[in-house]
């Protein structure tokens, strides 16, 4: 790899602590996020020279929180802000590595919370938050929007100057206003998993840096607020997700369907802490939220012993409490497959064409990738095979690509309802109230 390459990658990988820690000095994200840009630019003209440092991710952060730290003695207001700061300037000026683990996820949680005030609205929310916390790119959180990019562009500009313009505190807030902002910060964390877990874009399936950083920051979520059930449903759904990472790509990388996946595979310590977390907010009393709901369908695949096991008729149900609840054209589409599942490709066809129209579907990939599952395993190859191909057009990810390709070649010969090939893969939850992409029905 590079030089160049290893730059980016790190810089990819820390940004979101990067900006944090810049944050947490300067008081502003936008221009917190300029120095962490500063940072990398300085990487790139000085590690060519003089190689990659030992501990790349420590050193980007470090010159950033130097430049932050300057920054703010040259501005006329230094004396006011070194008394708010305190001695954590001096050692952010001087301490050659970053704060520890803890300090680095609190500067991260503060960042969520932050870009997360009620002062912006809430695509400008969501599209701040994955562009400082995902470290994605605007073209990529356009297609998770299926939003043009430069609507997105627009949004995150607006949110950082609002903002400023606020005079919004770098922190997590505390009583009635923290419980304000949860249901946003909680979405947020999801829809960053989301990506980590099947990428919008690129060469690979996962994205696991992004995973891992949304199960932290979703149990840290949790600890904060033990009463919130959603946010121990939030934690409880994404365990359970993330324990089949490992089951979900073939040593080449490329996708294995649910129907397929070994799952001796599985990681049972993360099924076991996600029931935990289940059972925490089912403890808590109330009707479950949709991230329960989400939670207690990902917990029916755990608990089915093999992909004939799984009980679909009870995640179809969950699947109509879900779309009663949210209303979502997505959640339909993840429910026609679990009917089709409980009762045949016809009655779940009928559930699919139904939200067919709606116009957050236009260009989500997976509403042909669903048909042509459910038309294969109808025998009507031609039509199946023509919907596989419009898929395979409408994602970015080369893997599913790749994969859709497949499916469009074997329509014709596969068999129907034999899993792995015409049957679909289980309905994997998505965060049910967000204006994205909420994917993954018919996919691994």
């Amino acid at each position: 790899m590079s030089t160049d390459s290893t730059v980016e990658t790190v810089f990819r990988i820390e940004s979101a602590r990067i900006v944090a820690t810049a944050a947490r000095i300067v008081r502003d994200v936008g221009l917190a996020e300029e120095i962490a840009q500063d940072a990398l630019v300085e990487a790139l003209e000085q590690w060519p020279r003089t190689g990659v440092p030992d501990n790349p991710a420590a050193w980007l952060t470090t010159t950033a929180r130097r430049r932050a730290v300057d920054l703010v003695r040259r501005r006329e207001t230094y004396a006011r802000r070194l008394a708010d700061l305190g001695r954590d300037l001096d050692e952010a000026a001087y301490d050659p590595e970053p704060a520890g683990p803890g300090d680095i996820d609190d500067d991260v949680l503060r960042l969520i919370f932050t870009a997360c005030h009620p002062v912006l609205p809430r695509d400008g929310r969501i599209a701040l938050t994955l562009r400082l916390l995902g470290g994605l790119t605007t073209d990529e959180i356009a297609r998770a929007f299926l939003a043009p990019e430069a609507t997105v562009a627009q949004r995150i500009v607006r949110a950082k100057r609002t903002l400023a313009a606020a005079g919004v505190p770098f922190e997590v807030p505390y009583g009635p206003e923290r419980a304000q902002r949860l249901a946003a910060v909680l979405e947020v964390v999801y829809l960053i998993f989301n990506e980590g877990y099947s990428a919008t874009a690129g060469e690979d399936l996962i994205r696991p840096a992004l995973c891992e950083d949304a199960l932290r920051l979703a149990r840290r979520l949790a600890a904060l607020m033990p009463a919130e059930a959603e946010a121990h449903a939030l934690a409880a759904l994404l365990e359970i997700q993330a324990s089949r990472t490992a089951a979900r790509t073939d040593a080449a990388g490329r996708p294995v369907l649910l129907a397929d996946q070994r799952r001796t595979r599985w990681d049972r310590l993360l099924i076991r802490r996600g029931f935990a977390a289940l059972a925490a907010a089912g403890d808590l009393g109330g009707e479950p939220g949709p991230y329960a709901l989400q939670a207690a369908i990902a917990a029916c695949h755990a608990r089915a012993g093999s992909y004939e096991e799984t009980d679909w008729r009870a995640i179809a149900a969950l699947y109509g409490r879900l779309s009663a609840l949210t209303g979502s054209p997505v959640v339909e589409l993840n429910r026609a497959v679990a009917v089709s599942m409980a009762e045949g490709p016809a009655a779940g066809l009928a559930l699919a064409d139904a939200v067919a129209g709606a116009p957050v579907l236009k260009t989500y990939h997976l509403l042909p990738s669903v048909r042509g599952e459910l038309l294969a395993r109808l025998g009507r190859s031609a039509e199946a095979r023509a919907e596989f191909a419009r898929a395979a057009e409408l994602t970015r990810n080369a893997r599913e690509r790749a994969l859709l390709l497949r499916r469009a070649e074997a329509a014709g010969a596969d068999v129907p309802g034999a899993p792995g090939t015409g049957s679909p893969a289980a309905p994997e939850p998505r965060s049910p109230g967000a204006p994205v992409r909420e994917r993954r029905p018919g996919t691994p």
